[in-house]
């Protein structure tokens, strides 16, 4: 099956949920997304997600000096954003329960 369909479905969620657990900045963000098993998530994607989430007033920014490069941008969630995130937590429980119920009675000859 190819995921980068329900990923895009998905992806302001799971960028909430990492950024729930602790700030971070893009690549960041993208690594513990892909350490999570959403191997396939793109960086551009990413990137747009964060600057989205912010641009709705989701998520908070601040710049940190890096000694390795340019600064970085870190991203975290406010209130609004974690509001976001519980809604969209129970959304997709109520989703993955209906399709999981439909999916497992597939073929079934009741």
């Amino acid at each position: 099956m190819d995921t980068t369909q329900l990923l895009k479905g998905v992806l302001d969620v799971a960028v909430l949920a990492v950024v729930s657990d602790e700030d971070g900045y893009g690549y960041d963000v993208v690594r513990r997304l892909r350490g999570a098993g959403l191997e396939e998530v793109g960086e551009a994607s990413v990137y747009g997600t964060l600057r989205r989430l912010y641009a709705s007033g989701a998520l908070s920014s601040y710049v940190v000096p890096s000694d390795e490069g340019p600064h970085r941008k870190y991203y975290g969630i406010n209130a609004q954003g974690r509001a976001m995130l519980d809604t969209q937590r129970k959304d997709w429980r109520e989703f993955s329960t209906t399709l999981t119920a439909l999916l497992d009675t597939e073929g079934d000859p009741r």
